[in-house]
């Protein structure tokens, strides 16, 4: 009896992908879910709660753009978008609304499944932390590593792994200036397939979930040049 790695559900109009997909996928024991249409894509997301997302942007119903939206404001599940336009455009919104990764159509069945093993990793590390007990605190902001919940002012800030794992590294490195290499290397890996704009992405949806003023940082401050620096603040709830 074949023991399942994870769950995928793979939304996708074109029948010949679809079949061609679950079938790669499903020789590599890896149980697959189909949805043909964005509305059918998101009810199942919703009920199976899968490991991994592959999202095609052009869905009839709804489209992928508006089905990664409605699950990123419910779960953090990792998302990987298949699309056969491959314009820059689509790829930047993808990472905008906190997709994962991007694949443009046509792609080979060995990019596919380094893509989601390198997905699926990348999102069971972020669930593990080096020091179980850390809790990291400047001023009114805190970071429980042990429960991965972070408060600001006392409030409970909803973050995605991705979003935890970075504002982790920064505050870890207080004061200390660290570039896009750095951090995709150490929270996506080495085989990393995107590019470091991934970094900025994260960056900016942490800044207007922790700063006052995102446009005016004081936590998450842009070294020019360089990358990114988390400025230390006076530990006080005053």
């Amino acid at each position: 009896m074949a023991i399942f790695k994870s769950s995928i559900l793979l939304v996708e109009d074109e029948e010949n992908i679809r079949e061609a997909v679950k079938y790669i996928l499903t020789q590599e024991n890896y149980s697959v879910y189909i949805a043909a249409d964005g509305e059918q894509g998101l009810n199942l997301a919703r009920e199976l709660n899968p490991s991994l997302i592959l999202l095609d942007i052009m869905l009839p119903e709804l489209d992928g753009i508006e089905v990664c939206r409605a699950i990123r404001k419910e779960s953090s599940v990792p998302i990987i978008m298949l699309s056969a336009k491959g314009e820059e455009l689509d790829k930047v919104l993808s990472l905008e609304l906190g997709a994962d990764d991007y694949i443009t159509k046509p792609f080979g069945k060995h990019e596919l499944l380094a893509r989601i093993r390198a997905v699926l990793r990348r999102a069971s590390l972020s669930t593990q932390q080096v020091n179980q007990s850390e809790i990291l605190q400047s001023k009114n902001l805190i970071l429980n590593k042990n429960s991965h919940i972070v408060t600001l002012k006392g409030i409970d800030v909803a973050m995605s792994p991705w979003e935890f794992s970075v504002l982790t590294l920064l505050m870890e490195n207080p004061n200390r200036a660290l570039t896009r290499d750095q951090i995709l290397e150490f929270i996506w890996g080495k085989d990393w397939f995107g590019d470091t704009r991934t970094v900025d992405v994260h960056i900016r949806w942490l800044r207007l979930k922790i700063e006052d003023d995102p446009t005016n940082p004081l936590f998450i401050i842009t070294v020019r040049g360089v990358g990114y620096r988390f400025e230390d603040q006076f530990t006080s709830f005053n």
